[in-house]
């Protein structure tokens, strides 16, 4: 599974299941294709975030605006 679309579907379905630790991992597979997109940033930071991850996930929302300075998504 290395499209990304695909990778970022079972990151977002396993987090709407609670399984934070699996969806970070198939958010990051998705960053190595792809690190200028700021969703990914956005889908990644999310999840840290819900691990309390708290100081990882704002480097990701600062990296999603550093990238789109207008991101409306940027939690």
């Amino acid at each position: 599974m290395t499209d990304m679309a695909s990778l970022v579907k079972k990151g977002q379905s396993l987090m709407s299941m609670g399984k934070f630790d699996e969806a970070l991992e198939f958010f990051e597979q998705a960053l190595l294709l792809n690190q200028d997109d700021p969703d990914l940033w956005n889908h990644k930071g999310v999840a840290l975030r819900s691990l309390g991850r708290y100081e990882e996930s704002m480097e990701c929302f600062n990296k999603s605006l550093e990238i789109d300075p207008r991101d409306k998504h940027a939690s």
